[in-house]
């Protein structure tokens, strides 16, 4: 294990210096690109943070609905099998709820400015 600052601390101070002291002074064509480079940044510091905890979630709820074990995107696979195939739809107890958290939690990810996100969070 390593000594602090974390990675996810390393990344949000690049993130926030280039935000607040680089953005200013950029123009143009660059200042877009430093957007974009700041916006992935951001994303990673989610992923670090969110994505370990959801995955595990999304695992749990995806052994029960299958009745199965294994990793993650073999989970993910088996259930889209099964949607694919009839086996299950949004009939089966415990599916249209498992999609829409699985959803939700990939937006916290990606993008949590998201107008409809913050409305179904707001709607809890």
């Amino acid at each position: 294990m390593q000594d602090e600052p974390t990675p996810t601390e390393l990344i949000k101070a690049v993130a926030d210096f280039l935000r607040n002291e680089i953005t200013p002074v950029i123009k143009g064509h660059n200042a877009f690109k430093l957007r974009v480079g700041i916006n992935a940044l951001d994303l990673v510091t989610r992923q670090l943070t969110l994505a370990e905890g959801s995955d595990a979630a999304e695992a749990g709820r995806l052994k029960e609905l299958l009745g199965a074990d294994g990793p993650l995107i073999e989970l993910n696979r088996s259930l889209s099998d099964k949607i694919s195939k009839g086996g299950v739809d949004l009939q089966t107890p415990g599916l249209a709820e498992h999609l829409w958290q699985t959803t939700m939690d990939k937006l916290a990810v990606d993008q949590p400015n998201y107008a409809s996100y913050k409305r179904e969070l707001g709607n809890k």
